[in-house]
C-alpha cells in the first residue's frame, strides 16, 4: 500500500525535492505525491533563518487542511539570511506524519556573489534576482541559483532533497525519537 505525501506546493522542483528524499531515506516505500498550494504565512523572499523555518512550518500545518487523508505533509521554504554582511541562502524542510509528529531538517548554507545579493537586498526575490543576474527564465523551478552558482554540480532539486531526508530521521528512527 502506498503512503500519500502531501507537499505544501505546486513547484515542481519541492515536490521531486520530497519524493527523491521519501526515497532515499525509505527504498522499499511506495509513495504518491501531491503538490498543494496553501500560503506560507512569511514574505515570499524570507530574510532570515527563523522567517524561513516559519514558513517550512506553516506550509506543513496547512496542508493538512488541503488534504486531511495523508501520511505525510512536507512543507519547503528557501530563505536568506545576513551574516556578517554577507548574504547566505538556506532552506527549511518540516515533514509532518498524519499523527501529528514532525521531522525537521535545514539545507547547507551557500553565500551569494554581491551583484546577486544587492537585488535581493532591494526587494528581488532569491529566483527573480537570479533570473534577472543570468539572464534565465523561472530558474526556482528549474536549477535554481545554487546550481547556477555551483554550475550544475548542485541543482535545487538536490539542494532540497537532502533537506528532506535529514526532516525524515525522526520518522526512519521512530524508536528513538
Amino acid at each position: 500500500m502506498s503512503q500519500k505525501i502531501i507537499v505544501a506546493s505546486k513547484n515542481p522542483v519541492k515536490i521531486q525535492a520530497a519524493e527523491d528524499g521519501f526515497r532515499l531515506m525509505f527504498p522499499e516505500g511506495a509513495f504518491e505525491i501531491e503538490g498543494v498550494a496553501v500560503p506560507s504565512g512569511v514574505p515570499d523572499q524570507p530574510m532570515s533563518d527563523a522567517e524561513t523555518f516559519a514558513g517550512a512550518w506553516n506550509r506543513a500545518t496547512s496542508a493538512v487542511s488541503v488534504a486531511a487523508d495523508a501520511h505525510f505533509y512536507v512543507g519547503i521554504e528557501g530563505g536568506i539570511e545576513e551574516r556578517d554582511g554577507e548574504l547566505a541562502a538556506l532552506a527549511w524542510v518540516v515533514v509532518r506524519s498524519n499523527n501529528g509528529r514532525y521531522g525537521k531538517g535545514r539545507s547547507a548554507t551557500f553565500f551569494l556573489p554581491e551583484q546577486l545579493a544587492a537585488l535581493v537586498r532591494s526587494g528581488r526575490e532569491l529566483g527573480d534576482a537570479s533570473d534577472e543576474l543570468f539572464n534565465e527564465r523561472n530558474v526556482k523551478q528549474h536549477i535554481g541559483t545554487v546550481g547556477l552558482l555551483s554550475g550544475g554540480v548542485i541543482d535545487r532539486t538536490q539542494y532540497y532533497m537532502s533537506a528532506v531526508a535529514l526532516a525524515l530521521i525522526p520518522f526512519r528512527n521512530a524508536h528513538l525519537y
